[in-house]
């Protein structure tokens, strides 16, 4: 064996490669009763998933108002397109197109909103990438229809695809249909529309739930294909890569475990059945669900690509005594303690990154796209020369750490489409539901009170991302 050390790769990312930024409607879009919009689950969600969600919208809620991006979406994709972005992802909010989620005819209003937005992004030559479905299901279906515990559901949902296909086919090359379809097992109000509390859901309800959703995934890719020929439709899932506390087989087991509960969705979106650990696992915890033959075939419809989120890694241990949670272990798993973490205590391992590229890569050979990736921080807006900015090199180390770890990941063989940011702006966090976890290149003066004027301000990132794009990515260090 060699004991030659590998360089990092170095040079420019490839020609065409999509750099951006990503948001979802309910963080960023206000306006939660302009429009003709309906209620989603989020307008009752005033904390996030720190509290149970309320009867109605209570003043608290941040998301009401936002960053009033509904408003001033004009002056926002300005800014992205002054840091040369290729591609923006945004949502489209359910409930402003179907305000109940049931009716037979869309709202038009809702439609002419996304109608003028996707004007805006053509005007700077920025290639949309929507996601159909981002956390807010219209709060009708929640409560009235139990969310994705119905497969009712499924029908609501191919009716309000067609019309979004059928009105943006020819503008919108990218779509993804739901956002972290994984994270329903941990938040299956947020990411299900389920209302029941997940201490009192049933594995199979639960996983019920999931499979109407995969199917809805599934039938809306085969529709997309009819409708739109020339357009890319992916999965998108939360990365979560599990490594083992120790070297114990035990351990090894425990994280293999853990993964497969993440895998599965991908698994099934690109292969197009159901994976044999899964179905060990409904027969292991007497799960029993309703898949029909249709069901079976509709699944065969598989994504062109998948997209993901990337935040942190976790690790898993057999040992009871090591199963120690971390303030931010929100999806399980124990902390790694080779590993430092953000405020919010979500650990930072940028190589955890390519270790997912090259496992999804390797697993399902489609293209991959980074759709989230972020550092949520306390910015403090300052003065630098009389123009307010923020100094946030924390958040340009931590791009760049996780950028080189893409680039290796490219030279390693994996074929990557683009990478989007999470929150380019700042947004509410739909974790907690704060302003004051920020993500963006953008400052956004609001605060978790709800004061502030909504002005906006370049953070230092917002230069360094705009130089990285130019260059290509080959300024990374």
């Amino acid at each position: 064996m060699s004991n030659t050390v590998t360089r990092p790769a170095t040079g420019p990312f490839p020609e065409g490669f999509l750099w951006g930024g990503a948001t979802a409607a309910n963080q960023v879009e206000g306006a939660y009763a302009e429009g003709g919009k309906g209620l989603s689950i989020q307008d009752v969600m005033p904390h996030g998933i720190t509290t149970p969600p309320t009867e109605g919208p209570t003043p608290d809620n941040l998301k009401q108002v936002a960053v009033d991006s509904y408003h001033r979406y004009a002056e926002d994709i300005a800014l992205f397109a002054e840091m040369g972005f290729k591609v923006y992802r945004f949502s489209i909010a359910w409930s402003r197109i179907f305000p109940r989620g049931d009716e037979a005819e869309p709202n038009e209003e809702g439609l002419a909103y996304y109608g003028r937005v996707l004007d805006e992004l053509e005007k700077h030559g920025i290639e949309p990438l929507v996601t159909i479905s981002h956390y807010e299901t219209p709060l009708h279906l929640a409560r009235q229809y139990g969310g994705w515990t119905n497969r009712e559901l499924i029908g609501f949902y191919e009716r309000y695809c067609r019309v979004l296909f059928e009105r943006f086919g020819s503008r919108v090359k990218y779509w993804l249909t739901f956002n972290e379809i994984n994270s329903v097992i941990h938040e299956p109000f947020m990411s299900g529309g389920i209302p029941t509390p997940r201490e009192d859901l049933t594995d199979s309800d639960l996983y019920q739930a999931i499979h109407h959703e995969l199917v809805a995934s599934a039938r809306v890719t085969r529709l997309a294909r009819e409708i739109m020929p020339e357009a890319r439709i992916g999965c998108m899932i939360l990365a979560l890569p599990v490594y083992p506390l120790t070297p114990a087989p035990a351990d090894v087991v425990k994280a293999m475990d853990t993964a497969h509960a993440s895998y599965a969705f991908g698994d099934i979106h690109c292969r197009g059945e159901y994976p044999g650990y899964l179905l060990r696992f409904f027969r292991d915890n007497g799960i029993e669900l309703d898949i029909t033959d249709q069901d079976r075939e509709d699944l065969r419809n598989t994504v062109d690509f998948v997209s993901f989120s990337y935040y942190m890694s976790i690790c898993e241990t057999a040992d009871p005594d090591h199963q120690v949670q971390g303030p931010g272990n929100i999806m399980g798993g124990v902390p790694n303690p080779t590993l430092e973490a953000s405020e919010w205590g979500w650990q930072i391992d940028p190589q955890g990154l390519r270790v997912v590229l090259n496992d999804y890569w390797e697993r399902w050979q489609k293209p991959l796209f980074i759709v989230e990736n972020g550092l949520g921080a306390k910015d403090q807006l300052v003065e630098v020369d009389g123009v307010k900015t923020v100094e946030d090199d924390y958040r340009i180390r931590y791009l760049n750490d996780h950028l080189v770890q893409v680039r290796e990941a490219i030279a390693d063989g994996a074929q990557v489409l683009g990478y989007t940011t999470w929150g380019c702006i700042d947004i509410v966090s739909a974790s907690t539901a704060q302003l004051s976890k920020r993500y963006g290149f953008i400052y956004v003066d609001r605060n978790d009170d709800g004061s502030g004027t909504l002005e906006r301000h370049r953070k230092k990132s917002f230069g360094w991302y705009r130089d990285m794009i130019a260059a290509n990515g080959a300024n990374l260090v």
